[in-house]
């Protein structure tokens, strides 16, 4: 029997996440919800709430917070049968809190099990037969082996002719932003869907000028969705750029998420046989209703849900 592989694989770092239970510092809090999350998980998530066949894996510490994270994630409709656990490092940490109206994340995960992850621990069949890889730029920022980690994966992705999506992801908490210049920058020449956001290109290219930007972007292979250019969502593909309008938001709660979510709409899309156009259109509605709630992944919709949306609202051009 062939061995089972996803529809869509994706890997990195999912951590225990602590926030007061109500909107205050961590430091006057009583007490702590106890949630998790990471940007490959969630997208995970959201890939399986919209009917997509979907695998997330990665090292996890042998220890509570670790399985509990797996079994939630499993619940979820998510294939983790590739998840290894460490007894060595422990799950990483995060916690977040509102000060002056923003949010503040304290991360706890240098040494974690996931900033193991090696090249060995691949199985490049669970790759080789899917139809996309999704990667971001937070894995290659945990550790050296993590980011030889990615460049295996993006090896095994295209010698057996799967897509690649990366979603940069970028966190100056992490690395400099000199070195993740130069590993993200990398990582886009390879992809075939790029999900940058504006601001982030600004940073990566070093630059304000709009039409720089736009000559670098149209020299990659990739097809570029990039997220908030003014007051739309961007395709750039075959130099063709497309404006896409954003979808409103009734009420924001919590910011934290909306990319993953916004990502997770465009690879369902893609799945689903739409073009390019209507992949963001989907994007944008799933964005949208991930900051309605607090978490990082629990306001994503399930596929009946946003159809709902995409059908029955009209687009607001903001």
């Amino acid at each position: 029997m062939k061995p089972y592989s996803p529809q869509i694989v994706t890997f990195g770092e999912s951590m225990a996440l602590f926030l007061p239970s109500q909107q205050q510092s961590i430091e006057r809090a009583d007490s702590l919800q106890h949630r998790f999350g990471g940007a490959e998980s969630n997208v995970a998530i959201g890939l399986a709430r919209l009917g997509v066949d979907v695998g997330w894996f990665s090292v996890m510490g042998d220890d509570p917070l670790g399985k509990r994270i797996v079994k939630a994630i499993r619940g979820e409709g998510v294939d983790v049968s590739r998840v290894l656990y460490s007894k060595e490092a422990p799950t990483g940490m995060m916690f977040r809190e509102q000060i002056s109206g923003r949010n503040a994340v304290h991360y706890f995960r240098k040494g974690s099990a996931a900033s193991t992850m090696t090249p060995e621990q691949l199985d490049e069949q669970y790759i080789k037969d899917a139809e996309l890889l999704h990667i971001t730029g937070i894995t290659p920022a945990l550790s050296e082996s993590c980011k030889n980690t990615v460049y295996r994966a993006i090896e095994i992705a295209k010698k057996h002719g799967v897509r690649i999506c990366f979603d940069p992801n970028l966190r100056l908490k992490l690395w400099s932003l000199e070195e993740a210049r130069e590993v993200i920058l990398k990582l886009a020449q390879e992809a075939d869907y790029f999900l940058p956001g504006w601001d982030e290109l600004k940073l990566l290219y070093d630059t304000e000028d709009e039409a720089l930007i736009d000559s670098k972007l149209n020299e990659l292979k990739a097809t570029c969705i990039v997220k908030g250019k003014g007051d739309f969502n961007v395709i750039y593909e075959q130099g063709v750029q497309t404006q896409v309008p954003f979808y409103p938001a009734e009420t924001v709660v919590d910011t934290v998420g909306a990319g993953d979510g916004f990502c997770a709409g465009f690879i369902a899309g893609v799945c689903k046989g739409m073009n390019t156009y209507e992949a963001v259109r989907i994007a944008a509605i799933n964005g949208s209703l991930a900051v309605q709630t607090y978490g990082d992944w629990e306001a994503l919709p399930e596929w009946e849900q946003l159809q709902q949306r995409l059908t029955a609202q009209a687009w607001i051009e903001r």
